[in-house]
C-alpha cells in the first residue's frame, strides 16, 4: 500500500485497516534498529535514563552547531501536530511552521522511509508516556537549506527478507548506519563517491570514536566472518574481545530480528570497496 502525505494520517487512524502500520511495528523500529533514543533520550550517570526515554538531551556541540534532540514525547510539542505533520517533520525535516529541522538528523536518509513504517513510528510515539522536559533549542553557525529535497509523496519500502535490497533499506533510511559511517563533505554524507568508508570523527564522555570502514575493502569488512560482523553491531566487541565505543547504538540494533541482522550483514558484505578515508 502506498500513502501519500494526504492519507498518511487517515491510515495511521484506521489501525487495523493498513495491515502493516501498527504500535508494535513502531516500537520495533523506534526501539531497535532506528535508535531514536540514541539521540533523544537524555543521560543519567549509568548510561541513558529510560524514566525519560525520548524527552530529548544535548547530542553535540562544536563549531558549527550545539545540536539538541528535542523531546518527541507526547508532553512536547509534537502533541498539537497532526500525524501527517509529525511525519514529514521525521521523513523531510520541515516542520508545521516550514521551519528547517537541521543535523545530525539523518534526512539524506530518512527521505527513504517506507510510508507503513513511518505511519509506525508515528502511531507508537502518540503512545508512549508524555515526559515533561525541555532540552532547550538547537543553534547553527552554519546556513540551513530551505529544504532537504523536493516534497516526498510516497516511499515503498523493500519486501523484508534476507536481501541486499531490505538490508540496504535497515542500514540506511531505517538504522541510517552509512550516515555515520561515510564521510562528511559541505553537502552532507558523501554517498555518490565514498558510501561506507568511514572515518567520521564523534566526541563525547567516552573521547573520540572514528566510524570506522563498512565497506568489502580489506581496511573494511573483508576478514571478518559475517558472525562476527554481527557481533560488533549488536554486542559492540570486537573478534579480540576489546570493546567498541559510542555513539553507535548497540543496545538498539541488539533488538534486531534475526532475519533483519542477516540481512544487513548481506547488504554491507556487497558494498563496493573503498580504503579508509584519509
Amino acid at each position: 500500500m502506498k500513502l501519500g502525505a494526504t492519507v498518511l494520517a487517515a491510515c495511521v487512524a484506521a489501525g487495523p485497516l493498513c495491515a502493516e502500520i501498527s504500535v508494535a511495528r513502531g516500537e520495533y523500529l523506534v526501539q531497535g534498529p532506528a535508535g531514536c533514543g540514541n539521540c533523544h533520550t537524555p543521560f543519567g550517570p549509568q548510561g541513558p535514563d529510560m524514566a525519560r526515554d525520548l524527552s530529548g538531551r544535548l547530542v553535540e556541540q562544536n563549531a558549527a552547531f550545539t545540536a539538541v534532540a528535542p523531546n518527541i514525547t507526547p508532553a512536547s510539542r509534537i502533541a498539537g501536530w497532526s500525524d501527517a505533520e509529525l511525519a514529514r517533520a521525521i521523513r523531510e525535516g520541515l516542520r508545521p511552521d516550514g521551519s528547517l529541522i537541521g543535523p545530525p538528523m539523518p534526512f539524506t536518509f530518512y527521505r527513504g522511509l517506507g510510508d507503513d513504517d513511518l505511519a509506525s513510528i508515528v502511531m507508537y510515539l502518540r503512545t508512549i508516556p508524555a515526559v515533561e522536559n525541555d532540552p532547550g533549542p538547537s543553534t547553527y553557525n552554519i546556513p540551513l537549506p530551505p529544504a532537504y529535497g523536493p516534497p516526498v509523496d510516497s516511499v515503498t519500502a523493500p519486501e523484508p527478507g534476507v536481501t541486499a535490497d531490505y538490508g540496504a533499506y535497515l542500514a540506511g533510511p531505517v538504522a541510517h548506519c552509512l550516515e555515520c559511517h561515510t564521510p562528511m563533505g559541505p553537502q552532507g554524507p558523501m554517498i555518490d563517491t565514498d558510501l561506507g568508508r568511514g572515518g567520521f570523527e564523534f566526541h563525547g564522555p567516552w573521547g573520540t570514536s572514528v566510524a570506522s570502514n563498512l565497506t568489502a575493502h580489506a581496511d573494511g569488512l573483508a576478514d571478518y566472518s559475517d558472525a562476527e560482523i554481527a557481533a560488533m553491531i549488536t554486542d559492540g566487541r570486537r573478534p579480540d574481545g576489546s570493546t567498541m565505543l559510542p555513539p553507535m547504538p548497540y543496545a538498539y540494533l541488539a533488538r534486531m530480528t534475526a532475519r533483519d541482522l542477516d540481512a544487513v550483514v548481506t547488504y554491507l558484505r556487497g558494498l563496493p570497496p573503498l580504503p579508509d578515508a584519509d
